[in-house]
């Protein structure tokens, strides 16, 4: 039986021209990579994330597609892009879930592990 599969990694940039340190609001870009770890074909169709800065505040986001796309992947095919998040301390943190459907039709969720937003001022 196939098997759908994807893996997701982030890398994530501190925005000065975004932020307003030292009090706030600090930006940061986020650059997803999926990959179709599967042997099946199958298509990103909505995403979740669950964003939590340092003062314990949760913002969820969800919608459809990842910046105006709906990648389908074939097995061993990666998507990547690039988004934003403003948060209101100097450090936070995402994760979240895209929700995926395999090209015969069958739903199944891949997770974005979570990772650490961190202005660069509080690494010492």
């Amino acid at each position: 039986m196939a098997r759908p599969e994807f893996s997701c990694s982030v890398r994530v940039q501190y925005l000065p021209e975004q932020s307003e340190p030292p009090d706030g609001p600090f930006a940061f870009a986020y650059t997803v990579t999926i990959r179709n770890s599967g042997d099946i074909a199958a298509q990103l169709v909505a995403r979740h994330w669950v964003i939590t800065d340092a003062a314990g505040r949760v913002e969820e986001v969800r919608g459809l597609a990842v910046v105006g796309h709906q990648p389908l992947l074939k097995p061993g095919e990666q998507f990547e892009y690039t988004s934003w998040v403003r948060i209101a301390t100097p450090h936070g943190q995402m994760r979240g879930t895209y929700f995926c459907m395999t090209e015969d039709a069958h739903p199944f969720e891949a997770a974005v592990p979570a990772f650490e937003l961190v202005f660069p001022g509080l690494l010492h």
